[in-house]
């Protein structure tokens, strides 16, 4: 019979912050005037009613200069242009396919926007719209680049370069977008051995770090060989590294994803998400990144 963990609630002072370094922020709920002054110009997440702005939304007060804006705590993916995003097909269409991509509308990937397996450059033809299905299907994982956003705010997206397409054997890890932090590159191949990929939507994907790149591939053929037990524990224990963070509501880059790993390794990974143990690491990865700030 497997044993069975039983543990006894506990009252744990709050984890501070690191935010709290610059001041409180300013957190208001829908409805809360956040000024009255008139002199400033109304942001995101506002609006204006007898001459006072209040909030829309509930989150926190951004201002730069003369404009507020509020940043809503919990919210859906707005594309950026240039943005790394992970998604899902959802749908295959004419011409086009649909993309989960955590955002309010649908994505959308033409079939114009993408290389043919092999990175070949030329014009779509019908047999390349009747084969779709052959290079992308329901249920792929894809990571892709934002190229435009349409008028009603969906999101086209385009795979024009061979580190992108269909994703092979991982783990996709959904967070908050807020929670990722704006990088020049998104694609980390961390020294544990794994590889992440941070997308700004909020979806992250685990993968063990393949030992040479398939440029011959095209981004189209996943490799579906079995994954070693070895690589396999450390996604997982980069998993719930990842959980831990967001718990404490930490910003997600290579660098806090490694020193919470780290900090992680003298305990097994399913005592990681141990709301005890959950503090002790990224206290310390928060500690280290305060160090290297310094």
């Amino acid at each position: 019979m497997a044993a069975v963990s039983m543990r006894l609630p506990a009252l744990r002072a709050p984890l501070e912050s690191s935010a709290r370094r610059g001041g409180e922020k300013h957190l208001v709920a829908p409805g809360d005037t956040i000024t009255t002054d008139t002199g400033y110009m109304r942001g995101h997440g506002t609006y204006v009613e007898d001459e006072k702005l209040i909030a829309s939304v509930a989150g926190v007060v951004e201002r730069v200069n003369k404009l507020v804006c509020v940043r809503a705590l919990k919210a859906r993916y707005n594309g950026e242009i240039g943005d790394i995003v992970v998604g899902r097909i959802t749908e295959v269409q004419q011409k086009r396919w649909k993309v989960e991509t955590n955002s309010r509308l649908d994505s959308v990937l033409l079939l114009s926007s993408i290389n043919l397996p092999g990175g070949e450059l030329r014009r779509k033809s019908a047999e390349d719209e009747l084969a779709m299905r052959d290079y992308l299907q329901e249920g792929d994982l894809i990571s892709a680049e934002v190229q435009s956003i349409f008028s009603d705010g969906a999101v086209s997206l385009h795979t024009r370069s061979l580190k992108y397409g269909k994703l092979a054997q991982g783990v996709l890890v959904q967070v908050s977008p807020s929670l990722v932090k704006r990088q020049k590159t998104h694609f980390h191949d961390l020294p544990c051995g794994a590889s992440v990929i941070l997308g700004n939507n909020g979806f992250i994907w685990i993968y063990p770090t393949p030992e040479q790149k398939n440029d011959e591939a095209g981004g189209y053929t996943a490799n579906l060989e079995p994954v070693p037990l070895s690589d396999r524990e450390v996604i997982s224990r980069l998993r719930n590294c990842i959980m831990a963070l967001v718990t404490h509501k930490m910003m997600l880059f290579d660098t806090s994803i490694l020193y919470c790993y780290e900090a992680s390794l003298p305990h097994q990974i399913k005592d990681i998400l141990k709301p005890e143990v959950t503090e002790e690491i990224v206290l310390e990865a928060r500690q280290r990144l305060l160090d290297s700030e310094g």
